[in-house]
């Protein structure tokens, strides 16, 4: 199947004398819409009411290219589980207090950018945080903000681990492969 995909693909190149990465990118609109009506799909089935973090991370973890949404997909989880886990630990060892939350966030930074040292999607780490204590900020009980923050990190994890398989699938379904360009009659001399 995913030679008469690829061939299509070329075919479709010369015919609408597309570049690979126009291809690429169609490629991955296919990838996203696709993705989307999976997490939207499953999450509904849940009943969950607003999976916007969920698509978002998928959108974040997903591309068109297997080995770039691997990568994608490790450095936001490893970033997500860093925000986590200071989140967690200022709730536990602290109040859920307004004056936490700066504070979190440039712990988390710090730890995410002199230990962790995944660069890729670093933001996240702290991003992760902010979710985690400031929803026991709003709910004003650490162990709502706790119940709450972790179920937005488990639809994040759920939306890159789509985005993932996604992008791996459509990699087998429909492989692509980058056509040299052709070379002009100045660099043929």
């Amino acid at each position: 199947m995913a030679g008469k995909s690829s061939e299509k693909a070329t075919a479709l190149m010369h015919a609408w004398q597309l570049s690979f990465d126009h291809i690429l990118a169609i490629r991955f609109a296919i990838n996203v819409a696709l993705a989307t009506w999976i997490v939207w799909g499953s999450l509904r089935l849940i009943n969950d009411t607003n999976p916007i973090w969920a698509i978002a991370s998928m959108v974040a973890a997903s591309d068109p290219q297997p080995v770039e949404a691997r990568r994608m997909f490790k450095a936001r989880l490893v970033n997500v589980a860093v925000g986590c886990a200071v989140g967690l630990a200022f709730l536990v060892f602290g109040k859920a207090q307004q004056w936490m939350l700066p504070v979190a966030l440039a712990v988390t930074v710090l730890i995410s950018s002199f230990v962790i040292r995944i660069k890729t999607m670093w933001r996240q780490a702290p991003i992760t945080a902010a979710v985690v204590i400031a929803s026991a900020i709003n709910h004003e009980s650490a162990k709502t903000g706790l119940s709450y923050g972790l179920h937005k990190v488990a639809e994040v994890v759920f939306g890159c681990l789509v985005g993932l398989l996604v992008s791996w699938m459509m990699s087998k379904l429909w492989l692509i492969q980058s056509m040299p360009e052709p070379q002009s009659s100045s660099q043929k001399k």
